[in-house]
């Protein structure tokens, strides 16, 4: 039985990713940061069901910004894969708390690739990094290749982990891969990134519960895939003979604007009569379009994504719809 540990359990990525593994048989741990509430409500299920019950699922405080617990745990568990989703993930906050961001985002990764060097574990090593490093974009669509051009703090942070990665790989010989993801969302998405931000306005003001929908740049366009797709391209990486970065994208790009329309549509409203623009949500410098060529990860890991755009759209509205309508029962028998 292999063994994983994810930092960031408990997020989008993490949740489904624990899923995939233990669908193959794997032990999997993660890393949570100890709260005065409990934040793992996306991965809850994992320990309801049967056939997992706990015995394949551990988690553990811990911290990316300790770096002595990171080693202790690495040589406790001796994971065969490692995957280091957790980060300061905002791109709009960055701008608030870029030291923070910094510490986090760029530094968390320094501490865990030191962790695995110092500790001689043989663990294959999966670096979470983002296209808002291409930023303003020197190349359409974006590959492998593509020159960087960082547009914010997280972006910023995000393309020192990756060349880090690069350089614990080549230094020392770590199987270290790099994932350049696309956006990706699902239901699960975080409630203040732009996509959930749409479809919880929509479900909330079809049931008459939102009258409006404060709204930055419209007119952003990036390449949206489907989360639990994308973890599978992580998997499939580490599967490898050899480690290397891919980018995982769609290679189509939807503006927010596009995002609106599809969402409000769906349910039978026009977005205008809603959404209003807030000045508050415009990033000091903007990254305009986003759109991947994942022909590398198609050739080499066999990957392709298969969820497209309107589907996701509509997967995230009826899910919230679907949320608000279990709380109104629930309120009613309560």
């Amino acid at each position: 039985m292999k063994r994983a540990l994810i930092t960031g359990i408990t997020g989008q990525d993490g949740s489904y990713l624990a899923e995939l593994l233990l669908s193959k048989d794997y032990e999997v741990h993660g890393i949570i940061r100890r709260a005065s509430s409990f934040n793992t409500g996306r991965i809850d299920a994992l320990y309801r069901d049967p056939h997992v019950n706990g015995v394949r699922l551990f988690l553990h405080y811990g911290d990316i910004a300790d770096s002595t617990n990171l080693i202790k745990l690495l040589y406790r568990l001796r994971p065969d894969e490692i995957y280091h989703l957790a980060a300061q993930s905002h791109v709009r906050v960055s701008f608030d708390i870029p030291e923070y961001t910094g510490d986090v985002t760029a530094l968390g990764t320094t501490r865990i690739l030191e962790a695995i060097r110092e500790t001689g574990v043989n663990s294959r090593f999966y670096q979470a990094s983002s296209s808002e490093m291409f930023g303003k974009v020197q190349e359409v669509p974006q590959r492998e290749t593509t020159p960087f051009y960082p547009r914010s703090p997280y972006a910023a942070a995000k393309l020192y982990a990756h060349w880090l990665a690069v350089n614990y790989r080549e230094s020392y010989g770590i199987f270290a891969c790099s994932g350049i993801l696309f956006n990706h969302e699902s239901p699960r998405r975080g409630e203040t990134f732009v996509t959930r931000k749409i479809t919880r306005a929509v479900a909330a003001i079809k049931a008459g519960l939102q009258d409006e929908l404060f709204m930055g740049n419209l007119e952003a366009r990036r390449d949206w895939g489907y989360a639990p797709e994308y973890v599978e391209a992580m998997w499939r990486m580490l599967q490898q003979e050899t480690p290397d970065d891919y980018v995982i994208a769609t290679g189509e790009t939807r503006s927010v604007r596009d995002f609106l329309h599809e969402a409000f549509s769906y349910v039978g409203l026009d977005w205008q009569d809603y959404v209003k623009i807030d000045d508050r949500y415009f990033r000091p410098a903007e990254v305009d379009l986003l759109v991947g060529d994942a022909s590398k990860a198609s050739k080499q890991l066999g990957w392709q994504p298969t969820v497209g755009f309107q589907t996701l759209v509509r997967l995230m509205v009826d899910a919230d719809m679907a949320a608000l309508e279990q709380k109104r029962t629930v309120g009613l028998h309560a």
